[in-house]
């Protein structure tokens, strides 16, 4: 995602940073604290790359923002169907927020499929754009339209603005000699310029990105342009539009420094790199393309210059194949997948697991089970994770909460892997991985020391005297054995899948032997150092206790806000660290008469709490590949507390 960097400290006295197109004339213009819009048309459309634009142009300004990316499961879907709408929804805000939003308030619908596709979500009164160039008969029969909804009183409801957008960016091009389909494409554009216009959005990013994107094609460059300020000034011309609207940059919601828009895959990447520097290893990732992970191999191949090395592998098997083995070479080792891909790495997860090395396996979750919904979310791995192997074969397992979290949660990953060899999972989901968030960019002494040392030499004295080299000789402290690089004189041993004698690394089909290894490996997962879990419980008061993990962190928190603000008393806490569990969790969850998790499965985690702690979560789910709204979960609680 293409990203504005700026500084929160100069943005006090709610000043614009950059260059700006400004409102004139006698038109009204009104302040408002938050909006929600949502982008939504045909795939190619182009609405992923204006809603990336505007959310540029919006983090530049200095709102709080969040977005909610929302691809068609379809590679190339007929165009005009249902299945074929993309959508991009962004919520920004001159205060602190913490999701997407649950309805927009402006719609931009290119066509009859973009329209009848979200209409449902849309609240009476919200303000619709609505292309009718594309309202054709036919346009509107592919959908189930008998009559035109413009027409037909369906949306009186509604403040519609019925704009020609492809006649209006024709027209705005004649003289750049193009055809109207190829005009046309540059509707996009237009839309992108009136919404600029309407919500005082910079513009000046939007032209430098414009002529970086086609600087080998500065024509085409020029016709985007061209579109781009045709929108602006239709806006501020036009008297279909009497007003526009301030939302002041959140200048009080963060602390200074220097920020930048930031995708969920985007941070992760960089949080990989950092954490590759903070270690002093070379990092290597072994993967193989597979929706919503394939940004993190695309990031990370293009950052050779801090030693990255990118291995796409012919398939997942492969990946992960070769990731074993970089770790094994003394590399910081990572392979991403979702989750059809973490069920064909699951034997070689086992043989990491047995080989005690490093690895980070990055899930990025999806709608399942098989292909099931490649663009959408959910939370439905966690299991998977936990239990996906053959034998005892545990597995620390750690989750972000927010797409910025994705950075820091890289970091822990490969502290607890270097640390303890051992695979870690980091459970991500596409609901992260493509939405985005302005992140403070920190200073590098602020990030954790990583450094391990690696065997030199001898760490073993027989009984005649003799020292040797025991490649599973145990730190006290972590029980992690020894990490020794190939090529090391002295420190030659046998590794595989096959169980292994205590210290010496011999094979071994000792019962005794084994059963001293399964326990071993099991208290090296459940011994590892992590933070007590934090309870947000202002008064102390609460009878009811909302837990959660991973994404749901933002709508929880929103519905927990509201909850609080109509008189309610409501504790919050959300998990990291999956696996091991906080040494705390289970003395945090006997405060609380009532226990509610909300999760997009059905009810994972409340299966472990219930097994391991004997409590009585209550679960509230849903699978629909979508996140949580705000107000949904706000019901749902309010209903328990009433219980």
């Amino acid at each position: 995602m293409t990203s504005q960097v700026s500084s929160r400290a100069e943005q006090t006295d709610g000043t614009v940073v950059g260059e700006q197109r400004k409102p004139s004339g006698d038109k009204e213009i009104r302040r408002l604290d938050r909006v929600i819009i949502r982008f939504a048309g045909d795939s190619g459309d182009g609405m992923q790359l204006t809603g990336d634009r505007f959310t540029s142009e919006t983090a530049s300004f200095g709102n709080d923002l969040s977005t909610l990316p929302n691809f068609p499961a379809e590679i190339r879907a007929p165009a005009g169907t249902l299945p074929g709408v993309s959508s991009f929804q962004l919520h920004f805000a001159d205060h602190d927020i913490l999701t997407p939003g649950d309805a927009p308030n402006v719609l931009v619908a290119m066509n009859p499929a973009a329209l009848k596709a979200n209409i449902e979500d849309v609240p009476r009164g919200a303000e619709i754009i609505v292309n009718t160039d594309e309202f054709s008969k036919r346009a509107m029969a592919k959908v189930g339209y008998d009559v035109s909804p413009l027409e037909d009183g369906s949306l009186d409801g509604y403040s519609v603005h019925p704009v020609p957008l492809t006649t209006l960016t024709v027209e705005a091009l004649k003289e750049f000699e193009l055809s109207r389909k190829d005009a046309g494409r540059s509707k996009n554009m237009f839309a992108l310029g009136l919404l600029s216009w309407m919500y005082h959005r910079p513009t000046d990013g939007t032209e430098a990105f414009l002529k970086q994107k086609f600087a080998k094609k500065p024509d085409i460059a020029e016709a985007n342009i061209a579109a781009f300020r045709a929108g602006w000034n239709f806006g501020e011309t036009t008297e279909d539009f009497a007003v526009s609207y301030e939302v002041a940059p959140a200048a009080k919601a963060f602390p200074t420094g220097t920020y930048r828009n930031i995708s969920g895959n985007l941070a992760l990447s960089y949080g990989l790199i950092a954490a590759a520097r903070q270690a002093d290893l070379p990092l290597y990732l072994g993967s193989y393309p597979i929706t919503p992970a394939s940004d993190i191999l695309h990031e990370l191949s293009k950052h050779k210059n801090f030693g990255v090395r990118t291995f796409q592998a012919e398939d997942e098997i492969a990946g992960i194949g070769a990731a074993l083995g970089a770790a094994f070479g003394g590399s910081l080792a990572v392979t991403t997948t979702s989750g059809p891909g973490v069920a064909l790495k699951s034997e070689t997860i086992g043989l990491a697991v047995s080989l005690e090395l490093p690895l980070l396996v990055v899930d990025i979750q999806r709608g399942g089970p098989s292909t099931g919904l490649p663009t959408k979310t959910e939370q439905a791995d966690l299991l998977q994770a936990m239990f996906g192997r053959n034998g005892e074969a545990p597995v620390p397992v750690i989750a972000p909460k927010t797409p910025v979290d994705c950075f820091d949660a890289a970091l822990e990953a490969a502290r607890i892997a270097v640390t303890y060899r051992t695979p870690v999972f980091l459970l991500s989901d596409g609901y992260l991985a493509n939405g985005s968030e302005p992140w403070r960019i920190p200073d590098v002494d602020e990030l954790p020391d990583l450094r391990v040392q690696f065997a030199q030499g001898p760490n073993h004295t027989l009984d005649d005297g003799s020292e040797v080299f025991w490649p599973y000789k145990r730190d006290p402290q972590t029980l992690a054995r020894p990490w020794a690089v190939p090529g090391t004189p002295g420190l030659e041993h046998r590794i595989g899948g096959i169980e292994k004698q205590d210290g010496t690394g011999n094979i071994s089909y000792d019962p005794a032997n084994h059963d001293l290894m399964v326990r071993t490996r099991q208290a090296k997962i459940d011994q590892i150092e992590v933070p007590d879990l934090e309870v947000d419980d202002a008064d102390g008061q609460a009878e009811l206790l909302v837990l959660g993990w991973g994404s749901t962190y933002g709508p929880i928190t929103a519905a927990v806000r509201r909850l609080r603000t109509a008189g309610h008393s409501v504790a919050q806490a959300h998990l990291r660290h999956l696996n091991p569990f906080p040494r705390n969790l289970g003395e945090v969850l006997g405060r609380y008469n009532k226990v509610v998790v909300p999760e997009m499965n059905l009810g994972q985690l409340a299966t472990l709490l219930r097994a391991k702690y004997l409590v009585d979560a209550q679960s509230f789910t849903q699978v629909n590949g979508m996140p949580f709204k705000a107000e949904q979960l706000a019901t749902a609680l309010k209903e328990a507390i009433d219980d």
